[in-house]
């Protein structure tokens, strides 16, 4: 199974241009994703604030994962989506910008149906801890979902 990159990442997800955060997938399967990316470090980072990207910003890095799985699981782009609710995130950091490496970013869905998702996330760097909750997301025009 070929692991996307940030090219074909950007054809699968609604994100597009400098919104387009993820730069890879390690691996996936039916119910979960993981993957990588370096651009909580770019200063064009459309996210940041006075050059500094709030570690509650790490949100957009797991709904766009959830995005890619979604694309991923259905073998077609992922339509537009809402946020419809985030639960019980809890933020273990205060930024994202100022840390080397990679942060990683892992999707579990809960449930997966045509009209939209639910998934549990968490954000890590070198093996800690920044952020994690659950989102439910609804797709504007429903994907058939695999059984």
């Amino acid at each position: 199974m070929l692991m996307p990159d940030h090219a074909a990442i950007a054809r699968l997800v609604p994100h597009q241009g400098a919104m387009c955060l993820l730069d890879r997938a390690l691996s996936w399967d039916a119910t979960s994703i993981l993957c990588e990316t370096d651009r909580h470090r770019d200063p064009a980072n459309p996210l940041r604030r006075d050059g500094i990207l709030p570690a509650v910003c790490g949100v957009e890095f797991a709904l766009q994962a959830m995005a890619l799985h979604g694309a991923l699981t259905a073998g077609a782009a992922q339509p537009l989506g809402f946020v419809s609710s985030l639960r019980e995130v809890a933020l273990e950091a205060v930024r994202l910008d100022h840390l080397p490496g990679p942060l990683r970013i892992e999707a579990a869905a809960l449930v997966a149906e045509s009209g939209g998702f639910i998934y549990r996330f968490a954000i890590s760097h070198a093996g800690s801890a920044l952020l994690h909750g659950q989102a439910a997301i609804i797709l504007s025009s429903p994907l058939a979902v695999p059984a």
